[in-house]
């Protein structure tokens, strides 16, 4: 703290002490109370104000604060000699960068410098506020007075930077603003001009000066090979400047990708071959030597995958166009190096060396070779080495997708053979066995066999794990078990029955498989991650997300790991945790974008320029995000479904989000926007590979391997479309309400007119861009309405977005309240609503529904989140158009209503209206009683129908062989052999408990859902007598 200290604005240290004391131990009463005693004897003093906004606003009085720190920024433009004073500045952009406020701040920088030009302290803080605000610039001309303009975002006025390298000489302030034009580069604005620019500065500087930083070293060769300017660069490298890079690997990784990317293959091979020399154990580095000896530039070509979230498995590399000659003398030589350095290497515990064989093997059979022999001889001395280890079949999936499923059923077969002359050690034994399980899964072959021969493979596997638990005998409890891949697997299998055969002991079975494993260790996430994806399916929302919260999903994390959980909270009724998950979301991401900018200018100040690009690139990966998009898009309408009942605190709702025009610019510009997946596909189950896709939805389809590549190509239009529609919700509900309003209300101002045109043509418009989001233009998305409704045509007419054709006829009919405008081109409906389309959409659908939800466990509630949907959005986006027009029609204040009968449209109106009132009452009030039938439902006998379908007498086929084993596994337990915690823990176990968690889950969610349809009918309930008065 001591830079705090001396006579800030002339105050001194003893009288600030006890202040920042107080600040740093969190004591901020007794920091105000010495802040307002300061302020008494320094009323003038900026410092001190900034102390007492310092303090403000970490007690949460952000308008006090703001009022404060402005007071001192009059003060500090008063008096010239109090802008010397960086302290100053400094805690005052601290407390407006907490408020929100940095432009202030910058402001304040901006004028203190352009009062004291050279100091330099004040230019450092002046750079710091630019870094914050990434402010991009774009190129003027180079000159003494040369400026660069910031557009969107990014990093700095590199001015600024430029004015700190004249006034002091320093080489890290040229590399400030050399990094700056760097991103302006990589965010395409002006790249070539800019990146000669900045190589000019640096080549004068070089001239003069010459580079005395690593980094600056490495910045330089990034910017002549951003110009494909390879030459220049590997002269740099192989010149005096080459020295500064003090490890030689580091130098020789640079100039063999420069070499490649020069297209000097020969010369790159060769590099690459020193680098293995050295490091035999860099896979990386082979890929590319042998992509040199190929003459393949997949590894370099600008296309590459540089994903840090989701890297790729491996380099897709191109099918060699060399001649086979050609290509048989390099293939030649790299597989003599690698036998040269299997010889040379004493370690022969390097996976590396092994894999290359492999790779080297995949390359020939690209190639046209008839080498599938070779490969799986090489596959089978990577199994004897390093079959153990739970990494070998992500370690050879890609080398055994280039056999014929003959082929991998015979490497199979010899992997089976190897297992009768089992290892010595228990340990290898098992690694070896879960192996081989896994290639059988990896090739589909186990999902290929009979139903009772899967069964059979779930036992082996299950005994297989009860037999290792010894093995884990002195293991702490947060410590790999060994074998607990096992159950994963068995779960995988089970669900895959259940899939065949839709029988629902398979899936409960494999519940009872992880939480029995989670029971013994309660720190394996990839059981918790099954879980949370199997309670989904069936229904059990409140157990899936209690199993997520168990992960302690923290930071970065919440962009990666979320995706399992977040788009069924969406729509569940859970609405209470769906808002904690989604303000921890959105928090950790608003967080990390202001703290990136911290990060960003701590790169700058430690001189590590690669950093800075690294860290203003990652935020705008995450700015880009798809499911930070969706998160900002969910908050809003989450608030607009919890405040539906009562259309007071809707419009309240909807002004704090201005009628929803942001999320309608936000809907246009999502169009123009590149999104990010950032979410880890890798951990899902294989049965839903994206939040998108269910196998278990569909038929039988025999897919039992998925591969979860590409998978953002695909989703990125759904997406898209997705953030599109639901950012018009919000403004599209705003409209509704005034045109409901509206169309009923008997005084209209003079203007009135005018503005609810207005309203209606902005309502046509965001009908018609909703219409083409369902892929129809606004008349056949009428007439789709209209069919359906009268029964022509069914709900399948909507495909798979039933509720957002539901929600268009909502909207559809409030439009129509005050529209001049014919529904359909040969139709005179207009002006009056179509009330009856809408009730009747939402009761047949809604019926459906509950008719196919009879019983409690006939199958996984696959139908609930459609129902709570219904209930949640379209029949409360009705019933506010409702709420509206009673509203409008109630006399208001001290104004009373004129007498005298009604015209015979509003009358007819008014009729459509109490219908609709009653239809929907009556439809919740059948929601609600089904649900009270659930709930209801006594304990005991849900109990059975669980425990029932696992514990079958007299059959050796269907669901419970695995839970028998588990079940018989407890009281013959052995406390000596498996060790105290583990025997503790086993018997801890009861399947009546587990069952018994998911009947209370499921009485849970569904209490859940009472409280909302409970709501709607006192709402209706109400709205009944309101109409009746009128």
């Amino acid at each position: 703290m001591a830079s705090k200290f001396g006579l800030a604005g002339g105050i001194p240290e003893r009288r600030v002490r006890p202040i920042w004391d107080a600040i740093d131990s969190r004591q901020f009463k007794n920091a105000l109370k010495h802040s307002t005693t300061l302020l008494a004897k320094h009323p003038n003093s900026p410092y001190a104000l900034a102390l007492k906004a310092l303090i403000l606003e970490r007690m949460g009085k952000s308008d006090e604060a703001l009022s404060v720190c402005l007071n001192a920024k009059e003060l500090l433009y008063k008096n010239d000699s109090l802008l010397m004073d960086d302290l100053t500045l400094s805690t005052l952009q601290i407390v407006f960068q907490r408020l929100d406020h940095l432009d202030l701040a910058t402001g304040c920088y901006e004028y203190a410098c352009s009062k004291f030009p050279s100091n330099l302290e004040l230019m450092m803080g002046l750079f710091n506020c630019y870094v914050r605000e990434y402010s991009f610039v774009k190129q003027q001309q180079i000159c003494g007075t040369t400026r660069l303009i910031f557009s969107n975002y990014g990093v700095i006025f590199w001015q600024t930077a430029i004015k700190m390298y004249k006034l002091v000489g320093e080489e890290r302030f040229l590399l400030w603003a050399v990094c700056s034009i760097q991103l302006q580069v990589f965010c395409g604005n002006g790249g070539e001009k800019l990146s000669m620019l900045a190589e000019g500065l640096l080549k004068k500087h070089v001239a003069s000066h010459s580079l005395h930083e690593p980094e600056a070293l490495i910045v330089y060769v990034s910017i002549l090979e951003q110009q494909a300017k390879y030459s220049d660069a590997l002269e740099i490298l192989s010149g005096k400047l080459g020295s500064l890079l003090m490890i030689e690997v580091d130098k020789l990784r640079i100039q063999g990708r420069l070499l490649a990317r020069l297209g000097d293959y020969a010369s790159g091979a060769d590099i690459y071959r020193k680098i293995l020399e050295l490091c035999p154990d860099d896979w990386e580095c082979f890929l590319h030597y042998l992509g040199c000896l190929l003459e393949d530039d997949s590894s370099w070509s600008n296309g590459a995958n540089n994903d840090p979230i989701n890297p790729p498995k491996l380099v897709d590399c191109k099918v060699s166009q060399l001649a086979d000659e050609v290509f048989d003398s390099r293939i030649s030589v790299a597989s003599a190096f690698v036998k040269k350095l299997l010889a040379d290497t004493s370690n022969d515990c390097i996976r590396c060396l092994y894999l290359a064989t492999l790779e080297i093997e995949r390359r020939k059979s690209l190639h046209g070779k008839d080498n599938a022999d070779d490969i799986v001889e090489a596959l089978m001395q990577f199994f004897l080495k390093f079959g153990p280890l739970a990494s070998f079949a992500s370690d050879v999936e890609a080398f055994m997708q280039v056999l014929t499923p003959d082929k991998k059923t015979e490497f199979l077969a010899k992997l089976m053979k190897t297992l009768d002359s089992p290892a010595t050690v228990p340990t290898k034994m098992l690694g070896q066995s879960i192996t081989v399980f896994k290639i059988q899964e990896l090739t589909g072959n186990m999902y290929k066999l009979p139903v009772p021969e899967l069964e059979s493979c779930c036992v082996q596997m299950v005994e297989m794990y009860c037999k290792s638990l010894p093995l884990s005998k002195d293991l702490d409890s947060q410590e790999s078990m060994h074998g607990e891949e096992l159950l994963s697997m068995v779960c995988n299998v089970l669900v895959q029955l259940f899939w065949r055969t839709r029988n629902l002991g398979y899936f409960l079975e494999a519940i009872m498989v992880l939480e029995f494993g989670l029971t013994i260790r309660r720190y394996i996430w990839q059981y918790k991650i099954l879980l949370l994806h199997l309670y989904s399916h069936l229904g059990a929302i409140s157990l899936a997300y209690e199993w997520y919260k168990s992960l302690d999903v923290k930071n970065i994390l919440m962009e990666t790991v979320s995706h399992h959980i977040l788009p069924q909270m969406s729509v569940s009724p859970l609405w209470g945790d769906l808002n904690n998950l989604l303000k921890d979301y959105l928090r950790f991401m608003d967080d990390h974008f202001r703290e990136s900018a911290d990060l960003t200018f701590l790169a700058y100040r430690h001189r590590n320029y690669s950093k800075v690009i690294e860290f203003v690139q990652f935020k705008e990966q995450l700015q880009r995000s798809s499911q930070y998009l969706v998160a900002r898009v969910e908050t809003p309408i989450l608030q607009l479904k919890q405040k539906a009942d009562n259309i007071e605190e809707e419009e309240r709702v909807l002004e704090s989000l201005n009628g929803g025009i942001h999320f309608v610019e936000l809907s246009n510009e999502i169009g123009s926007k590149t999104l990010t997946f950032n979410e880890d596909f890798q951990s899902r189950p294989w049965w839903t590979p994206t939040s998108e896709k269910n196998y278990l939805l569909g038929p039988f389809e025999g897919v039992s391997y998925c591969p979860k590549e590409n998978l953002t190509k695909e989703r990125e239009g759904n997406v898209r479309r997705v953030i599109e529609r639901k950012s018009l919700l919000p403004r599209i509900i705003y409209l509704s309400i005034h045109s409901a309003s509206a169309s009923l209300k008997e005084n209209v101002e003079e203007n009135g007119s005018i503005s609810m045109s207005k309203i209606s043509s902005e309502f046509k418009f965001l009908l018609e861009q909703h219409a083409k989001m369902l892929g129809f233009s606004l008349s056949d998305a009428v007439e789709v309405v209209m069919g359906v409704s009268s029964g022509v045509k069914s709900f399948e007419a909507f495909g798979s977005d039933k509720i957002d054709w539901i929600n268009f006829a909502v909207f559809l009919n409030a439009w129509n309240l005050n529209s001049h405008e014919p529904l359909q081109p040969n139709g005179d409906q207009f002006g009056g609503g179509i009330w009856h389309v809408v009730d009747t959409l939402l009761v047949k659908y809604i019926s459906e529904k509950i008719k196919s939800r009879e019983s409690l466990f006939c199958s996984p509630r696959v139908d609930l989140p459609i129902l709570v949907q219904l209930v949640t959005e379209p029949l409360a986006w009705h019933g506010l158009v409702i709420q509206s027009c009673v509203r409008s029609s109630l006399p208001s204040g001290k104004k009373k209503k004129k007498g005298g009968p009604m015209d015979q449209h509003t009358s007819l109106v008014f009729n459509d209206i109490r219908d609709s009132i009653q239809s929907l009452y009556y439809i919740v009030e059948e929601v609600a009683k089904w649900i009270r039938g659930q709930i209801d439902r006594p304990e005991d006998e849900s109990l059975e129908i669980i425990l029932s379908s696992l514990r079958k007498k007299e059959q050796d086929e269907g669901p419970g062989r695995v839970f028998h084993i588990l079940e018989s596994l407890i009281p013959s337990i052995n406390e000596a052999e498996v060790g105290d915690r583990i025997s503790k823990e086993l018997k801890s176990w009861s399947p009546l408990d587990v069952a018994r968690k998911i009947v209370t889950g499921d009485s849970s969610l569904l209490s859940q859902f009472l409280k909302i349809c409970e709501s709607k009918i006192k709402l209706f309930q109400a709205l009944k007598q309101q109409a009746a008065q009128i």
